[in-house]
């Protein structure tokens, strides 16, 4: 590579850092005192202008500093790429060690890493839990919890268990539903959750030929439509919003939109999800002017072999070389502690 252009590089990678420090436009006076040292005055403000005509940064007004353009941090995020392959974070054996201990109720051990993830990063932190429609059911448990109640337990292939309680309106004794479980393990385990909750109960449905048959296989099918879906669990202290960008009530609910249209942001991730371990989203990747001014960053994970997502959601102005390792570090973890046959007892020390 060219010096000129390896000098362009460095200049953008310094001014990007430096904007994420400060959120004000970085003056060429800043970044030969903080930054490029060996560079001269005059070349600096030659290789901004360069910059800004290539559109990677942009000068809000005629007498301020610069600050990088949406297409400008897409650039960073490549150049910092090697550098950010060789970042490591500390922490990973503790993460590991809760996974063990909560061998037995991963949304428990998921729910401690996004408060962790949150605190980490002082920014939203989120966890898509497992899509588990792609596994297989193993055992189908159901026990009457008081009056009124049925919890029914789904044990999938993967060592994974989903649990759902629903209300019962009919009454049924015991001995009937014995028989009705046996039955149904009979007919569904060995089958994919997908199939069983969109197609197979739909059938048993129709061909049922006794009312509580009948009422339990909708129950039982509203069960496996719940445990199918995939939601996205939120969590962050109120520090992330005393960022620059929540000065005004209009950032805040357009944040707070983006955080609601949960269909959105699994589409988006599932459309953008690459071979590279995190993915950033930001940007027109958005698709809409609300929400052009935020960044998704997130990694894809597994538990059991069930994937899920987990990450932050963030202005575009965030600290992408803390971010990126941590998500990708996370997710490693969680993926390769919980592999089959991985997490068992014996290994809580």
């Amino acid at each position: 590579m060219k010096k000129n252009q390896l000098r362009l590089n460095e200049t953008l990678k310094a001014l990007v850092d430096e904007y994420i420090i400060c959120c004000e436009p970085v003056s060429s006076r800043i970044l030969n005192e903080k930054y490029l040292h060996n560079v001269s005055s005059a070349t600096l403000r030659l290789d901004l202008l360069k910059l800004e005509q290539m559109n990677l940064i942009s000068q809000p007004h005629t007498s301020a500093g610069r600050i990088p353009t949406i297409k400008g941090y897409r650039e960073y995020l490549r150049l910092i790429e090697p550098e950010i392959e060789k970042v490591s974070y500390e922490g990973m054996d503790l993460l590991r060690s809760l996974l063990v201990r909560n061998y037995k109720d991963t949304p428990r051990a998921l729910h401690y890493i996004m408060e962790n993830l949150a605190k980490e990063t002082d920014q939203l932190s989120f966890v898509a839990e497992p899509e588990v429609s792609s596994g297989y059911l193993a055992k189908l448990d159901v026990f009457s919890i008081g009056e009124n109640k049925l919890i029914f337990v789904m044990s999938l292939d993967s060592g994974l268990d989903k649990t759902v309680i629903l209300k019962c309106d009919n009454e049924i004794t015991e001995a009937q539903l014995k028989k009705l479980v046996r039955y149904l393990n009979d007919e569904l385990v060995g089958l994919q959750i997908y199939d069983i909750a969109n197609r197979v109960l739909l059938e048993m449905q129709k061909n049922a030929d006794n009312s509580i048959v009948s009422w339990f296989l909708r129950e039982l099918h509203k069960a496996f439509i719940e445990i199918s879906d995939f939601f996205i669990h939120y969590d962050g202290s109120i520090s992330f919003l005393e960022q620059k960008e929540f000065d005004s009530k209009k950032n805040i609910l357009k944040f707070m939109g983006l955080l609601q249209s949960q269909d959105f942001l699994l589409n988006t991730m599932r459309k953008y999800q690459s071979d590279k371990e995190t993915n950033v989203i930001l940007g027109e990747d958005f698709a809409i002017n609300n929400w052009l001014d935020f960044a998704l960053i997130y990694s894809k994970y597994e538990v059991f072999g069930i994937p899920g997502y987990l990450g932050v959601l963030a202005p575009v102005r965030t600290e992408y070389r803390k971010l990126i390792p941590l998500i990708r570090d996370v997710a490693k973890t969680i993926t390769n502690t919980t592999r089959r046959g991985m997490v068992v007892p014996q290994e809580i020390k």
